[in-house]
């Protein structure tokens, strides 16, 4: 490792000044594990100082599995007419819905395939019956589900957003950004949007005042590079908008899916979330992916720039389809939390606490 590389880096970290694409390469193939640690918790320590992390009650509602994209890493796609496609009736919907509440959740994340009967029409009327029974915060439709959406109603992106925000939706998952490069994307998922598309959804919600999260999966076939410009590009646009609420990192799951290959070590899914933390100076809450790390990696995360140990997950249909299921109850994530040293909360999809325990 070049010593005076390392040096200048930690030099600008301490200064607080913007790491460079450059940079941020060098510390992903480069940097010790444990140093990256340090300096990505001295970013945290800046932005939460109070040692608070924070966690959300919610679930994951895959309204259907059906999907035209049949993107070769995920194992949940179903195609009309297979004996396991499913599209959820309302009554299951809204049921999901009220053991949700009765939990103590304030969020449903509401994805799903890109449905080829499903119209705007459809997700207009869903989310005004949710919101007409139901106190709760709708987190719902990533950009692929928002562009499908827009092509089947031969609507721009902003109307499309602008009629859903009406209905009763909240906020936009950051789902289908994969990797935003799109030679990564030609081969792991090539009917799915373009990395620019994804963003031009993004900055169209952000410009309507609704707030996203933003994710990125990596282990993939992508190289170093491709990691550090998607986290570029994530940075570049939350300078353009400031609309993007949380990063979350995780890692591909290989197990039933066309792609294949191998799934990611804790030590590299380590130093990804660090680096997150320090080339993302502009996004205040970096998530903690035990969904797909499980509970000890998690508890981990707390010490490598993470701040938010994510949701309850008491469902999730997705991840699991791989062959990778955790399951965490709000109590066993606070102890996690509080066996590493921090304060446990209970937030809202915003980051507002809600309850400290």
């Amino acid at each position: 490792m070049n010593l005076n590389t390392t040096n200048a880096i930690e030099e600008k970290i301490r200064e607080e000044k913007r790491l460079t694409q450059e940079e941020g390469l060098f510390l992903l193939e480069k940097a010790d594990l444990l140093t990256l640690g340090e300096w990505a918790q001295r970013s945290r320590r800046r932005k939460h100082p109070d040692q608070t992390v924070t966690f959300i009650i919610d679930r994951n509602i895959n309204y259907t599995n059906i999907c035209i994209n049949r993107c070769r890493f995920c194992a949940f796609y179903r195609s009309k007419g297979d004996p396991d496609a499913y599209l959820l009736s309302r009554e299951e919907t809204f049921r999901k819905i009220q053991e949700t509440l009765n939990l103590g959740g304030t969020q449903i994340l509401m994805q799903g395939g890109l449905h080829p009967d499903l119209s705007i029409e459809y997700f207009e009327e869903l989310f005004h019956e949710i919101k007409t029974r139901y106190p709760i915060h709708i987190h719902a439709l990533s950009p692929p589900e928002i562009v499908h959406l827009s092509r089947q109603s031969d609507l721009s992106i902003r109307d499309v957003l602008t009629r859903l925000k009406a209905s009763g939706l909240d906020s936009i998952p950051g789902g289908g950004a994969e990797i935003l490069v799109d030679r990564v994307r030609s081969r792991i998922s090539p009917n799915k949007i373009s990395q620019k598309i994804w963003l031009d959804v993004m900055r169209e919600a952000h410009g309507l005042g609704i707030p996203a999260s933003a994710t990125m999966m990596f282990g993939s076939i992508e190289e170093p590079e491709d990691v550090i410009q998607h986290l570029i590009r994530i940075r570049d646009l939350q300078d353009e908008t400031g609309g993007f609420t949380a990063f979350i990192p995780w890692s591909y799951q290989p197990g039933n899916t066309e792609l294949g290959g191998e799934t990611v070590t804790g030590v590299e899914y380590l130093r990804v979330l660090s680096i997150s933390r320090l080339l993302l100076d502009n996004i205040d809450n970096i998530q903690a992916s035990w969904v797909t790390q499980g509970a000890k990696m998690g508890q981990a995360a707390l010490f490598f720039g993470a701040n938010d140990f994510g949701s309850t997950m008491i469902e999730e249909n997705v991840v699991s389809a791989t062959g990778v299921s955790y399951r965490m109850s709000a109590e066993e994530i606070i102890r996690l939390i509080r066996d590493a040293g921090f304060q446990a909360a209970q937030r809202n999809t915003t980051y507002q606490i809600l309850k400290r325990f």
